[in-house]
């Protein structure tokens, strides 16, 4: 193998593949970079048995050929040059990679191409696709609600359900739940429907751009894996076997207040108020009345430390009520949003809340109310 690129396509290139190397030690070759050429360019590969991440970078190839090298050594290194041409020869006998650039030369051992375990391609016939601004907006929104505790598999992972024109995509913990749906470019016949693990769908989101340029999604035959392909990237994750439990029993499907409010300005409150409940179990109040000037009151108090009152202005229906939340609960929804105006849908202190875009059906989050003492 004999190729050249510049620094920064290969940098970029290291930084996608890079999440996908192993950190664990099980196979020490998980732990290298796979280094090939492929159709006039240079193919990375990284896999760590969950998500295999596949990236192409601009090269003049010489001489075909492959070799694994130490990723995290291959990528301090090439991140320290100064940018320009890459010079990347194979001595195959010996297993090793010269690398130069400018001034600076270096060797790195290496281990054999064909004992990296082989990330499949997709083919020419995908499922479906979707413009890459969409779903990077879908994953953002969605996908951080998913549970980090390993003790249900199937909660760690957001349900993609995949239908005529349309996906759908669902996460959920014990607290709260997150909804949204978006349309295909491709239509999906009969439904198809995956629980995709949130980790996977975080590095999606870092491969994808906020363009309208499609990305090829692909559900292997045997529904084990699931591909997502662009030009640049392929990424390709294991999907979660189980039963996703019904979402949809726990969307209530009446409100008794109906609060119309900046998002920013929500945050904003949120935020300041969730200063102070870090000493209360991260307890916020929301009042809301009506019949006051300024109709919605957000407020924490933590008994050692002090309290903090601020009133948002809003467009009320309904009648007056108070509710409490997590903090970071309400924060992490709001903060999701790239919307000017949501609701927020109240049955009452202990019904759940229901966040929505105004103007957008296709996106709710639902979270769970603190009960506390009156």
């Amino acid at each position: 193998m004999k190729v050249s690129c510049l620094q920064e396509n290969l940098a970029r290139g290291l930084s996608i593949v890079g999440r996908g190397v192993s950190t664990r030690g099980t196979l020490p070759i998980l732990s290298n970079v796979l280094v090939k050429t492929d159709g006039g360019r240079l193919k990375l590969t990284a896999t760590n048995l969950e998500i295999g991440v596949n990236c192409w970078v601009p090269a003049k190839i010489e001489d075909e050929g492959a070799i694994t090298v130490p990723a995290k050594l291959f990528t301090d290194f090439v991140n320290s040059l100064p940018p320009g041409p890459i010079e990347i020869a194979l001595n195959v006998r010996t297993k090793t990679v010269h690398l130069k650039s400018a001034t600076t030369e270096a060797n790195m051992k290496g281990l054999d191409a064909e004992e990296f375990p082989i990330i499949p391609a997709i083919p020419d016939k995908p499922t479906t696709r979707m413009a890459q601004t969409v779903l990077r907006r879908m994953i953002n929104e969605v996908a951080f609600v998913a549970a980090t505790d390993d003790s249900r598999p199937v909660l760690t992972g957001v349900l993609t359900t995949f239908d005529g024109s349309e996906v759908t995509m669902a996460a959920a913990d014990p607290y709260r739940l997150s909804v949204r749906r978006a349309p295909l470019l491709v239509k999906v016949e009969p439904k198809v429907e995956i629980i995709i693990p949130a980790r996977s769908l975080f590095e999606v989101a870092r491969i994808v751009d906020d363009s309208d340029a499609p990305v090829d999604i692909l559900v292997t035959p045997n529904g084990s894996q699931v591909i997502f392909h662009t030009e640049e990237a392929d990424l390709v994750s294991r999907i979660i076997e189980g039963q996703f439990p019904n979402y949809r029993q726990v969307i209530p499907t009446s409100h008794a207040t109906k609060v119309t409010v900046s998002r920013d300005e929500l945050l904003k409150a949120t935020k300041l108020a969730s200063y102070f409940a870090r000493d209360a179990a991260n307890i916020v109040r929301f009042a809301v009345d009506p019949s006051q000037e300024v109709p919605l009151v957000v407020s924490a108090t933590a008994a050692e430390v002090g309290d903090n009152t601020s009133r948002v202005d809003a467009t009320v229906e309904g009648q007056a009520t108070g509710i409490a939340f997590n903090s970071r609960f309400v924060a992490d929804a709001l903060g999701s949003l790239t919307a000017s105006e949501v609701t927020l849908e109240l049955g009452g202190p202990l019904a759940p809340g229901v966040v929505r875009i105004v103007g957008d059906d296709s996106y709710l989050h639902v979270v769970m109310p603190l009960r506390i003492p009156s």
